[in-house]
């Protein structure tokens, strides 16, 4: 018998493990019963014998390979999660007297079933764990262990032993509170809908039938059912209208609560005396459709809300939990991510999201940013990069220096600047809110207004045609119009990586007159290239871009990196000296070179450069050698941005401070028909205020500290992804992709925002206007009155989720203009 047959026999047959006592996992194999060790040899051993391929265990010469059992062993690469004052705040002791803890685990890997039975057999297996569960939906697993037998870096060891990646998890008190408040709301809707539904059932017969075709015993017992049955959907669905209504009288303030509880508590209360005294009508139905129709529109919109991304966490969400630092010998050290601080090298391996801002050290790979930028697209990071924390690791392992993490990192900031823009409303909002304030008041004025009239009119009828009044008219709808609208807005425009600071911009972006532009770093990308070499004599052209690069080499300007590409180890410049707004000087080979300015290179040359444009050249010993073109790289969607936001009816300017000639030149390509050059801070504010003047709405692009002051004064300012942290604070809407089309697709959403937002509010008013008189006419019984309440406010819902669907049109149509073959003119501004 060969090693490989006496291993598989004396323990699992598949894998030689030993088998536990009692195993029921076992193949049969030439009418022989083989034992297996866990489920998962099991499906192994199967799969391998009904494929038709027994010989293999005939014919092996090894067993399978097993995960390293030494990385299980490995447990002091995660001794960080065994201190006690971080595990408070993830594990928490079981209750009871057995001194057990438990912590829930987020795992990464988990694809199947498989998986599960894996992670709970292996788990399961240690000495000191109690229990373990997997949540397949969320990729979790809850573990029950005895502290003084087992650590939790055993655990997670014994995990990554066999392939799974797993952290702590542990949502904050808010995510916390937002789960517990919604597995609440989803109870209080199931217990309306059922009480409802049964309530229903019993109103029916006697709808159909009447008082007289049912025996007083059935009827009666359908009442006493019905009342029973509404009683829990009136104390513990509607508790929350209740609630709220409290609070508003307290506050004195009429919110709409407050008719909505007097509908349901006085249609139970009125009910439930008639059923007790056996006088008057009864509308159980009515109270219990009433409450499950408004509790389902309001679940609908705060499903609404998370589709939109402002619930829970988000930081929680877009940061990794765990982190692999580098130490300074290079040994792996995994710790959370929120112990990072700025200087700590950690590695990203591919799958693994980035934990931390920072800059590419070692390695080249993609990157998913889209969760962040929006662009679907994968992009691609080099030495010297930049990566934001939340992004995914594609490709490769990534070395990065952390800049900056935890609060600090790009994506908080994101977050808090969100939590901003939802902590103000615009003004069409606080139009709304007043409108409902105010109808809730002379809702009830006209309430007990009808309410008298019918007491002289009809007493019996009275009471019901009140209760119809209350529920029809209720200003739901109208209190749902505008918060609704912004949510899906506000979401449209972070999936296409537009950022609103301030509510206040999506009102002014919809009624836009006019975008200024700036140039460098907004209509173009900020960074100088070289695109043309022309020598001047014997000099060859890839000789003259070493020269060049090297008398660059050193130097931190934005010009020095366009020669960074062509530089040579083989060529090095010494005594480089550089000449403020001139140029730099050095030594190569014995000679002075030059390279900058064409009176500076060769003072005695008098050159003129040969075409518009900045250009550079290279002088040996005061002889010309060499003219090189620089031109900042126009963004590649920016004459179609252009276009598209001229099909809008937008008017398009450029302001730069740029020289007249480059700022003419650009302007020409991309179609903008007024501009100006060499514009000062000052002189872009005073445009802007010319033009607010004028009665125009202006919305200003830019990314620079000079783009500052402008920024502070446009109607809408909108800062590049790029731009500095100062501009961004000025900013209303930030782009978090280099995209400059993100500009057209935010103008078309704000745009589509507030007509819904319109529509909403009109449809509202309108709704409860055309109500009223008919509920007060008794035309519409309080069951109707709870269906049509509840409908229109589906309508508002149903209206603001159509953003969700949103599809730019302007940049669909719009086609960058081509090239004319005379360039036009433009015009300038004066200022």
């Amino acid at each position: 018998m060969s090693d490989v047959d006496a291993a598989a026999s004396a323990g699992c047959y598949h894998c030689g493990s030993r088998v536990p006592d009692g195993a029921p996992w076992s193949i049969t194999l030439e009418e022989a019963c083989h034992p297996l060790c866990c489920p998962g040899c099991e499906a192994v051993a199967h799969a391998i014998v009904d494929g038709g391929l027994a010989s293999y265990y005939r014919f092996r010469t090894e067993l399978p390979e097993r995960p390293d059992d030494r990385e299980s062993s490995r447990a002091e690469t995660w001794a960080v999660f065994d201190d006690p004052g971080l595990q408070r705040q993830f594990v928490h002791p079981e209750g009871d007297d057995s001194g057990r803890v438990h912590a829930t685990l987020a795992v990464d890997g988990i694809t199947c079933a498989a998986c599960a039975w894996l992670i709970e057999h292996r788990l399961n297996a240690l000495t000191g764990v109690a229990s373990s569960a997997v949540n397949l939906s969320h990729h979790r697993v809850r573990v029950s262990w005895d502290p003084a037998t087992v650590k939790l870096s055993q655990l997670l060891a014994e995990l990554t032993a066999i392939g799974y990646q797993a952290q702590p998890y542990e949502p904050d008190e808010a995510q916390a509170r937002l789960q517990h408040e919604e597995r609440m709301n989803v109870r209080r809707l199931i217990i309306a809908a059922v009480g409802m539904a049964q309530v229903m059932m019993f109103s029916i017969p006697i709808y159909v039938a009447g008082p007289e075709g049912i025996s007083e015993d059935f009827y009666a017992l359908f009442h006493w059912l019905s009342f029973a049955l509404t009683t829990p959907v009136v104390f513990f669905s509607a508790a929350p209208f209740f609630r709220n209504a409290v609070r508003d009288l307290r506050a004195r303030v009429l919110g709409m609560d407050v008719p909505v509880s007097l509908a349901i508590g006085f249609a139970y209360a009125a009910s439930g005396y008639a059923v007790i005294t056996g006088k008057g009508e009864v509308y159980f139905d009515s109270a219990a459709m009433f409450t499950f129709f408004l509790l389902f529109g309001r679940y609908v919109e705060a499903r609404a809300r998370r589709r939109s991304g402002h619930s829970g966490n988000a930081m929680a969400g877009a940061l990794p939990l765990s982190a692999i630092r580098l130490t300074d010998e290079g040994e792996e050290r995994i710790l959370p991510a929120s112990e990072l601080v700025a200087g700590d090298r950690v590695l990203v391996k591919p799958g693994h999201g980035v934990p931390a801002d920072g800059v590419i050290e070692d390695g080249e790979s993609s990157l998913d940013e889209s969760m962040l930028t929006g662009e679907y697209l994968p992009v691609t990071r080099r030495l010297g990069d930049t990566v934001t924390g939340g992004s995914q690791n594609i490709e490769s392992p990534l070395v990065v220096r952390v800049t900056h993490a935890g609060r600090d990192a790009r994506v908080a900031g994101i977050v808090d600047l969100t939590d901003r823009a939802f902590a103000s409303r615009p003004r069409l909002a606080q139009l709304a809110a007043r409108m409902a304030h105010l109808f809730v008041l002379r809702l009830l004025v006209v309430t007990a207004v009808v309410t008298i009239t019918w007491w002289f009119i009809d007493p019996a009828r009275m009471p019901w045609i009140m209760l119809s009044v209350l529920v029809v008219t209720c200003p739901c709808a109208l209190a749902l119009a505008t918060p609704t609208a912004l949510t899906a807005g506000h979401g449209q425009l972070r999936r296409h990586g537009v950022l609103v600071t301030r509510a206040d911009a999506i009102e002014a972006l919809s009624q836009v007159d006019r975008v200024i532009f700036d140039k460098t770093g907004t209509l173009t990308h900020g960074e100088m290239a070289l695109v043309e070499t022309r020598p001047l004599g014997v000099l060859g052209a890839e000789r003259a871009r070493a020269l060049a690069a090297a008398l660059e080499a050193r130097s931190e300007h934005p010009i020095a990196r366009a020669f960074h590409p062509f530089r040579l180890a083989t060529v090095h410049a010494s005594e480089v000296t550089s000449r403020t707004g001139q140029g730099l000087e050095g030594t190569l080979d014995g000679r002075r070179w030059r390279l900058g300015k064409a009176e500076f290179a060769a003072p005695e040359a008098n050159l003129e450069p040969p075409d518009e444009g900045p250009w550079l050249l290279l002088a040996e010993e005061g002889e010309p050698r060499a003219w090189f073109a620089l031109q900042d790289g126009v963004r590649e969607d920016a004459a179609e941005t252009i276009a598209a936001i001229q099909a809008l009816g937008i008017e398009v300017e450029l302001l730069s401070g740029d020289t007249p000639g480059a700022a003419g030149e650009l302007a020409g390509r991309l179609g903008i028909a007024t501009w100006r050059g060499s514009a000062t801070p000052e002189e872009k504010l005073a445009r802007i205020r010319e033009c607010q003047a004028a009665g125009e709405k202006v919305a200003m692009v830019g990314d620079g500290i000079n783009d500052v002051p402008v920024l502070a004064g446009a109607d809408v300012a909108i800062a590049m992804n790029g731009a500095t942290d100062l501009a961004r604070t000025s900013a209303d809407a930030i782009l978090l992709s280099p995209r400059l089309s993100r500009v057209v697709e935010a103008i078309e959403i704000c745009r589509a925002t507030r007509r819904v937002m319109r529509q909403n509010m009109i449809w509202s008013v309108c709704y409860n206007f055309s109500a009223m008189p008919l509920a007060a006419v008794g035309l519409v019984p309080p069951w109707l009155a709870a269906m049509g309440m509840s409908g229109s406010s589906l309508v508002v819902v149903t209206n603001a989720l159509r953003l969700n669907r949103f599809r730019s049109r302007a940049m669909g149509a719009a086609m960058p203009p081509p090239p004319p073959t005379t360039s036009p003119e433009p015009s300038r501004v004066n200022a």
